[in-house]
């Protein structure tokens, strides 16, 4: 595995998940993979998550780690071809990536969907122009379209908790206060479509993702009659795709409330956090039992450091 951008680069989902439980198992078992390795982290965003686990993850694989904040701790970057760069951008990540290459021996960025072109945020702009000028592996910690390493997670924890062989797994929106991006559903219903798992999404109209993710999964559009039998229910808001970053509602109904879980068959609650209380889910739900958002959070360090093995091994 060159870079890791999706699921499509692990060899397989099955060699995936046995690596995320090895080193779940045994941490520190495999620093010396790691040993006078350096690790870049790019954040071209905020985080606190992605962070703190890909951070850690390098470490147990005895890595150096280096973070930078891109916009605060660097030269603001020029991505786009062609520009006259008179304006506050003093550097263009064509020069700069080469450079943060010859530092690294793996990379992460992380880099969102800025919702000013479509066509901009499907090309991957960013993540795009690291993989291809870098020459080193690349690893996704969330670009525009797809989020790898929280999906990875999401699949590990599902694996840890389902009751079942072939759970029922529902994808829900639920209503935000901003235009989020579609990466992480766009990533989780990639990655579930790889299992024999049954995955349901629900949404209110005008908030169907792209056919490139979504393939022959049906939506359906009644929250209620999705949720019912269901084993585990991920929300998350995301702005629209067709009607490229609008927000179309903010229906509170869709709210994920106690009443809603009664629905299903004692399902598990997930979410990627942060989450807006009592706007996508209630206290009581994700203070419930039920509730495996800090576990799940806690997954992100494992498919962090299965990733960064996989990777390490072949360099």
């Amino acid at each position: 595995m060159k870079h890791f951008t999706s699921v499509y680069d692990l060899p397989s989902l099955q060699q995936g998940l046995e690596e995320a439980f090895l080193v779940k198992k045994n941490p520190y078992g495999f620093q010396n993979l790691g040993k006078n390795k350096t690790m870049i982290l790019m954040f071209f965003n905020s985080s606190l998550r992605t962070r703190l686990s890909t951070q850690k993850a390098a470490q147990n694989l005895g890595m150096n780690v280096i973070v930078l904040d891109v916009n605060q701790g660097a030269w603001k970057l020029e991505t786009e071809r062609g520009v006259i760069m008179d304006g506050d951008k003093a550097e263009h990540l064509l020069e700069a990536v080469p450079v943060i290459g010859s530092y690294a021996d793996v990379i992460g960025v992380r880099s969102f969907a800025r919702f000013e072109s479509k066509e901009e945020d499907y090309n991957e702009v960013i993540l795009s122009q690291f993989v291809q000028y870098s020459g080193v592996p690349v690893v996704s910690m969330e670009a525009a379209t797809r989020h790898p390493l929280q999906s990875f997670a999401d699949h590990i924890t599902i694996e840890e908790y389902k009751k079942v062989d072939k759970p029922k797994v529902v994808m829900t929106w639920a209503p935000h206060p901003r235009a989020l991006p579609q990466a992480v559903p766009n990533s989780f219903v990639e990655w579930m479509r790889q299992t024999d798992y049954e995955l349901v999404v629900t949404h209110p109209e005008g908030y169907e993702l792209s056919s490139e993710f979504m393939g022959d999964v049906k939506v359906e559009y009644d929250q209620n009659k999705a949720f019912e039998g269901a084993d585990f229910i991920y929300a998350k808001n995301w702005a629209s795709f067709n009607d490229y970053g609008k927000i179309l509602s903010q229906d509170r109904n869709w709210t994920v409330s106690e009443e809603k879980m009664a629905l299903t068959n004692h399902a598990k609650f997930m979410h990627c956090l942060p989450v807006r209380r009592n706007m996508v889910v209630t206290d009581g739900v994700i203070e419930s039992p039920d509730s495996i958002v800090i576990p799940e959070a806690a997954n992100r360090v494992v498919s962090a450091q299965a990733v960064l093995k996989i990777i390490l091994e072949k360099l």
